[in-house]
């Protein structure tokens, strides 16, 4: 049986709130191979990535899920502010804390992500030389995304007309007591249209239904963010400092697929690359779906417990 436990952890400025996950028979007086999850985009530990986190602990792995800073139950200020920079720290942040745990084998630390978190890990993974092995599910290169779209299609024109509208948010924001939010993905069913991605309508099921809806993942960013966000390139450096054994996970009918296929074409500096497709799973078909999920989970283990060496 698998246990969980949660708990908080310190970065520089406030408290991070995580869940630990151990492999069944734990004992603390030996070290596991230890796997740090990052959440999607307007995520929260309790959902994909607590899902993920726990699935690997039943092959035998160490896993801890977090929230990211100013988001869910971890601590920072301005709320629900996506900033791509404290993400990938976020990552680095999890990782000085399983480093004062005696049952962590320090030498076997991987980075896994789902959606941006996959995007984030694979970023802390250049300059976090403690990440030993980097997987990634449903990778959105988020800066590349929010910024161009699906298959690079918004002009240049529409991209600065969104950072002029986060940039008047700004303003605003500071001259008030209130914050300007916008959704990730649709609030509501009738904000759906003929033109909203595949991606964002199972999104807006994933996170704005029973499915998987939890209170403290409202599915807003604030404005400001685009900012930062438009500035991140996940395939920054990849080509040169992502020497770590790197494994993708993307399903042959999401419409983001081709970010995944982005990055590991650029992976080039990784020692090892492989590259798992979920037959006929979407993009949010990896979050829960457990007939795509459970083959995936079963590769990534295989993958770690080869790639991680005692």
């Amino acid at each position: 049986m698998i246990k969980s436990e949660k708990v908080l952890f310190p970065n520089s400025y406030y408290d991070m709130s995580g869940i630990i996950y151990y492999p069944e028979n734990f004992n603390e007086n030996n070290t596991y191979k230890t796997i740090v999850v990052s959440h999607p985009g307007g995520g929260v530990k309790e959902q994909a990535a607590g899902l993920y986190a726990r699935k690997l602990a039943e092959h035998g792995f160490l896993t801890i899920a977090f929230d990211a800073s100013f988001q869910g139950e971890s601590g920072g200020y301005p709320r629900l502010l996506e900033s791509p920079s404290a993400r990938i720290e976020d990552v680095s942040v999890a990782i000085d804390y399983l480093s004062t745990l005696s049952f962590v084998d320090m030498n076997n630390i991987a980075a896994f992500g789902i959606c941006a978190g996959a995007g984030y890990s694979v970023t802390a993974a250049t300059v976090d030389r403690r990440i030993k092995a980097v997987g990634a599910v449903s990778l959105v290169n988020i800066g590349i995304l929010f910024r161009e779209g699906l298959d690079h299609a918004v002009s240049v024109e529409s991209q600065i007309q969104a950072l002029e509208a986060a940039s008047l948010a700004r303003s605003k924001d500071a001259n008030s007591k209130t914050s300007t939010f916008i959704n990730y993905v649709p609030y509501t069913r009738d904000e759906i249209t003929e033109d909203t991605p595949v991606y964002a309508r199972e999104a807006s099921d994933y996170y704005r239904t029973p499915r998987a809806m939890y209170p403290t993942a409202p599915d807003f960013l604030l404005q400001r963010s685009m900012q930062e966000i438009f500035q991140y390139d996940t395939l920054h450096l990849v080509d040169t400092l992502l020497t770590q054994p790197l494994l993708v996970v993307a399903g042959s009918e999401a419409d983001t697929k081709f970010l995944t296929d982005e990055l590991y074409e650029k992976a080039t500096a990784s020692v090892k690359r492989d590259y798992y497709i979920a037959e006929g799973a979407t993009h949010v078909d990896l979050y829960d779906k457990e007939e795509y999920i459970n083959p995936a989970v079963d590769y990534v283990a295989h993958f770690f417990n080869d790639q991680l060496k005692f």
